[in-house]
Parts: C-alpha cells; sequence; structure tokens
C-alpha cells in the first residue's frame, strides 16, 4: 500500500512547490511595481532635473556649422599609348629620374589625400592663412555682425595675445601639434568607393570661416602636388642631361630626349593648370542652417539618463532597506 501510495504523495508534492513558485514570483513582480510606484515622485523629481539641466546645456552649446565641396580627380597628363610604351622599357631610368609615366591619377588622388590628412600639410596651412585664434580661441559667432567672439581666458583679440594659463610643457600659445589635433576634429576627407568624388568637410562657429576654409584648402592641396611634380620634373631634367653627356649611344640618347619632352611636358602642364589634381563639381557654400548640436537629442537622452537613475535610486534605496 505504502509503494502505491507514494507517487501519488509524490506528485502532489511536486505540484504544490509548483504553485508556491508561481505565487512567489507573482509576488516578486508585484513588489517590483509596488517598489516603483513607492518611488515615483523620486523618480519624477529626478527626471525633471535632468530635464531641465538637458535643456539648459543645449541652448547654452553654440551652433556648429558645415561646409563641404565635392571634388573630381583631375585628369592625368600625357597621352597613355606612347607613355606605356616608354615606361615598359624605361620605367628605372624613369623614376630614377623623378618623372611618372605610368599615368594613373587614381595614385596620385590617394596621395593627394593622404597629404591633405598629414601634419605637415595641415601645419603650414594653419600658419600660411593665420587662423590659429579662430581655431584654438573661438566661443561664439555673432550672426548680425559676421564676427568671431574669442574665449577671453584663453586669446585676448584686442591685444593679439594668447591669455591661457596651462601646464608645462605646454605654453600660453598653442603649439602647432595642439593645433593639428583640434583641425582634425573639424575637417574631414573621404573619397566615394563608387564613383570616385572626393568630399571635404569643415565645421566651425561661423558658417564663413568653414566655407573659407574648404576653399583655401581645395588650392593649397592642388598648389602642393603641383610644385612636388614640377620640382621632381626639374630634378629629373638636370639627371637626364647628365645622362646625356655620359652616352653617345643613338638609341639611349633618343630614350633620354622623349624622357625630357616627358618632363618638359610636365612642367608647362602643371603651370597651366590651377586644378592641378581636384576640379571642383560642386564648390563650398556658406550653410544656413547648422550641423550641431541637435538639440531635441540631447534633451530627450538627458531625460531618459534621468528617469534611469531615479530608478537605480529607488531600486537601491528599497534592497538596502530590505536587507537590514
Amino acid at each position: 500500500m505504502n509503494k502505491e501510495i507514494q507517487p501519488n504523495y509524490q506528485d502532489g508534492h511536486f505540484q504544490g512547490n509548483t504553485r508556491y513558485l508561481e505565487s512567489s514570483d507573482e509576488i516578486s513582480l508585484r513588489e517590483l511595481f509596488s517598489v516603483i510606484w513607492k518611488g515615483k515622485w523620486l523618480i519624477i523629481a529626478i527626471t525633471a532635473v535632468f530635464a531641465i539641466g538637458s535643456v539648459i546645456f543645449a541652448l547654452a552649446q553654440p551652433n556648429v556649422y558645415k561646409s563641404e565641396a565635392l571634388l573630381a580627380p583631375a585628369e592625368a597628363e600625357g597621352s597613355a599609348g606612347g607613355l606605356a610604351a616608354l615606361a615598359g622599357q624605361f620605367g628605372g631610368l624613369a623614376s630614377m629620374a623623378g618623372i611618372n609615366l605610368d599615368s594613373n591619377g587614381a595614385d596620385k588622388t590617394e596621395m593627394a589625400i593622404q597629404v591633405m590628412k598629414s601634419r605637415q600639410f595641415l601645419t603650414n596651412f594653419i600658419e600660411k592663412h593665420g587662423i590659429l585664434p579662430e581655431l584654438m580661441a573661438a566661443k561664439k559667432w555673432d550672426m548680425h555682425n559676421n564676427q568671431i567672439g574669442y574665449d577671453d581666458k584663453v586669446y585676448d583679440p584686442k591685444g593679439e595675445r594668447w591669455v591661457r594659463k596651462v601646464a608645462p610643457p605646454f605654453k600660453s600659445e598653442p603649439s602647432m601639434q595642439e593645433a593639428y589635433k583640434e583641425f582634425l576634429k573639424i575637417f574631414s576627407i573621404s573619397k566615394s568607393k563608387t564613383t570616385g568624388m572626393v568630399t571635404v568637410t569643415v565645421k566651425h562657429l561661423s558658417p564663413y570661416v568653414a566655407q573659407q576654409w574648404v576653399e583655401w584648402l581645395i588650392i593649397d592641396i592642388n598648389e602642393v602636388m603641383k610644385q612636388r611634380d614640377v620640382e621632381e620634373a626639374i630634378r629629373g631634367q638636370n639627371f637626364l642631361e647628365q645622362q646625356l653627356r655620359k652616352t653617345n649611344v643613338a638609341d639611349m640618347r633618343a630614350v633620354l630626349y622623349q624622357l625630357m619632352e616627358q618632363a618638359q611636358k610636365t612642367i608647362m602642364f602643371a603651370n597651366v593648370r590651377e586644378e592641378y589634381v581636384f576640379k571642383t563639381i560642386d564648390p563650398a557654400v556658406v550653410p544656413e542652417e547648422k550641423s550641431e548640436p541637435k538639440r531635441s537629442l540631447i534633451c530627450i537622452l538627458g531625460t531618459l539618463f534621468g528617469f534611469v537613475i531615479g530608478l537605480v535610486i529607488v531600486f537601491l534605496k528599497y534592497f538596502l532597506v530590505s536587507k537590514k
């Protein structure tokens, strides 16, 4: 008899435990909502504080404007047919002379993009145009007077001197390394993988400054790449002239003359063409609408963060009291 009754008892005991667990879970969920309801005013208060704080913070942020230009890689100079034949036979000699017989514009475009991102180019750009105050000390922009307001704790525009207080090794006037890092935050250049078009973008408190800097960047990179090719071509000419004096072989001299002709074409092409590496398809304009900050998003995220903080505080208080 006992063996027959035991399974029924275990089944009943198992079912009782299941009902107890279900009841326990139900009570826990009920307690959860009860804790939230009891601490609702604290949650509301904390959420309201964060909401108001996020609104004040969002309104305090100055508008940032973005100007951009769309560029196309310039066509490579020279005729592909004759140069390709020369490149196959005398590419090594041409490279020694600093003459590029491989008319591949894509390589030059990639090089120009990397040059624009380089520390040397950007620091030269900042020094050449004297934009260090606008880069490092700009605080606001007066739309009506089109004037930039500077942070008086960093820069004195009347005396044109830097007044910021920093610890060594930094100085009152920002170094070019600091300026380079700051410029990278507002400058970007990207190339489309599908079209090959290049986009240059600059952000600044003043839309006029953003537009002007984009224009200057395009002008400067074309000038820098042009100057590099011209200097290489001149060095190549000097090298080829030396080789001409050393050889009397007619075929070799003919090749050297062709290479010198190509160097002359490179120099002439560079001096004639202003848009040497990049052609402007869509020039930079003065933006009318701001790109940053996203004030509505800041307010929403700030309010949600306050709500979460309120919940965390309420639950922490509940668990601490429960443990005691």
